[in-house]
This record gives C-alpha cells, sequence and structure tokens, in this order.
C-alpha cells in the first residue's frame, strides 16, 4: 500500500488540483474511515488528505467515524497531521476571516467515542487496555509553529492561540450558549475539532488545528444568526488563501523521524495491549 508521512483532514478542496494524486481505500478495526485518503506530494512531502464529511459532505460532525480516520492515516504512515476547521468566532474581533491557531480545547459533544483504550475486544480478538492518557496541551508545540509561520510568510497575521470549544451539532449554537462560550474565555466554537485530538494524542500522532472563522457566533453578532449558507460563502472565499498556509506548514514540518515534540511519547509507560499500526 502507498504511503504517507503527513495527513491533512479536510474537504476536496485542499487536494483537487494537485497532478497524481492517488485514491486509496484503507480498512480499520473500527470500520471505514469518512472517504477514500488521497495521496500526492507537496514541497516533495508525501501528503495524505481525507475529506473529513466526506465527498458531498454527507457526514454530520457527531456521525464521522473519527476513529477509523486516525488509525487510517497512521496505517498509511502518517504521523502528522493538519486538522483546518471552519468555526465561529465568540468575539468580535475574531471576525469571519481570522485565521485562529488554538492550543487549548473544551469538549462539549455529547455522544461520540473519544478513545481506543476502552477494554472493549477488537474484531480481530486483541483487547486494549484501559489508557489514562495526558492531554494538558492538546496540540503539537511543533506544528503550531510551523502552522503561525506558514500564515504569517502568506501576509495573514493569524491569532497565536487561544481556545476551540467544540459542540456536538449539527445545529448551530443558541443565543445564550453562545454568550456563555464567551463569558468563559473560550475564543472560536466548531464542530469537528474533538475527538479528533485526544485520537490523534492516542496514537502518538502530532496534531495542529487551524481554525478558519467564518462567522461571528449567534451570542456576538445581532441579526438573523448563523446560517450554512453563511459559512461556506466565507469559507469558499478564503480557502485558497488557506491551502497556501497549509502547504507551507507542510513544508516546514520536520522529517517524522526528526520529530523532538512531547506527542511521540504519549503512550510511555503504558502496556497499550493491542499493536498500533
Amino acid at each position: 500500500m502507498a504511503e504517507a508521512e503527513i495527513g491533512v483532514i479536510g474537504g476536496s478542496g485542499f487536494y483537487s488540483f494537485l497532478d497524481d494524486v492517488t485514491e486509496v481505500t484503507v480498512d480499520t478495526p473500527y470500520g471505514p474511515p469518512s472517504d477514500s485518503l488521497f495521496l500526492g506530494k507537496i514541497a516533495g512531502r508525501s501528503v495524505a488528505f481525507l475529506p473529513r464529511h466526506g465527498r458531498g459532505h454527507h457526514l454530520a460532525p457527531h456521525r464521522i467515524n473519527y476513529r477509523a480516520n486516525l488509525w487510517a492515516l497512521r496505517s498509511l504512515g502518517v504521523r502528522q497531521v493538519l486538522g483546518p476547521s471552519a468555526v465561529g468566532g465568540l468575539r468580535p474581533e475574531y471576525g469571519p476571516g481570522t485565521l485562529l491557531v488554538p492550543d487549548q480545547l473544551v469538549d462539549r459533544t455529547k455522544s461520540r467515542i473519544q478513545t481506543y483504550f476502552d477494554g472493549e475486544p477488537l474484531p480481530d480478538g486483541s483487547v486494549p487496555n484501559v489508557v489514562h492518557l495526558t492531554f494538558a496541551d492538546p496540540y503539537c508545540a511543533t506544528g503550531r509553529v510551523a502552522a503561525l509561520g506558514a500564515a504569517r510568510g502568506r501576509d495573514w497575521e493569524p491569532v497565536d492561540g487561544g481556545t476551540l470549544v467544540v459542540i456536538e451539532g449539527p445545529r448551530f449554537s443558541t443565543r445564550a450558549e453562545s454568550r456563555w462560550h464567551a463569558a468563559q474565555g473560550w475564543s472560536v466554537v466548531g464542530m469537528t475539532g474533538h475527538p479528533e485530538a485526544v485520537l490523534a494524542r492516542e496514537l502518538s500522532l502530532c496534531y495542529t488545528s487551524l481554525t478558519l472563522v467564518t462567522d461571528l457566533d449567534a451570542g456576538t453578532e445581532t441579526g438573523e444568526g448563523v446560517s450554512h449558507e453563511e459559512v461556506l460563502k466565507v469559507f469558499g472565499e478564503n480557502i485558497s488563501r488557506l491551502r497556501e498556509v497549509l502547504f507551507d506548514a507542510v513544508a516546514a514540518l520536520p522529517a517524522n523521524e526528526d520529530r523532538a515534540c512531547r506527542c511521540t511519547d504519549a503512550h510511555q509507560g503504558w502496556d497499550l495491549g493491542i499493536e498500533l499500526p
């Protein structure tokens, strides 16, 4: 099977124009990932692109098979993941077009499986042990530096740090929920950054989130509130720019064998009970 060293979880707009893209189907013990994986080259680096919601955006945030997605990427050799996503701004200064690279995460989802290590037997008969993983800093420090530098290199001054709060979706927040999120000091709100980040950590993958603000969330703005059409419009207006930043970040990431961040030793001292791909 073809291999890749870096993964990008996002829409087809990030890879569809590349030459010599190879489509690969990957099976996992957790079922199928959101879609095929699409392999291509950026700045000499082998990259696997995975449409988070599937082609045609047919998977709601709570129906995405996050465990299969991250497992499929690792099985291809991926050890570093960039996770761009559309979010709502929780502060007036974080208006549409803002690029924020968060350093913290708050989980407000309700129904998502968020671990590989739950003691439940896998189809092959192996049984993962229960593992309590350190997750104080959810994002890769090295990946964040690469993402921030790539944005600045494209004359797009990013917000360095902040908290992404992840809600269940697929509905947007009420005004009361949005105001509560803002009152906690959180920065942006989205629907897909969790459990992606924690599952990546469980697989010893470096995970970096890049959040593009497409709207002011309901408690911050006035009027009718957030609409899906508004989100798609702003994301479409910025996708070429975001793609350039992502590709520059790919080029700036270290070789997998040169990773020196804490993501690589997340399992230190633990007996996992299963063999990772």
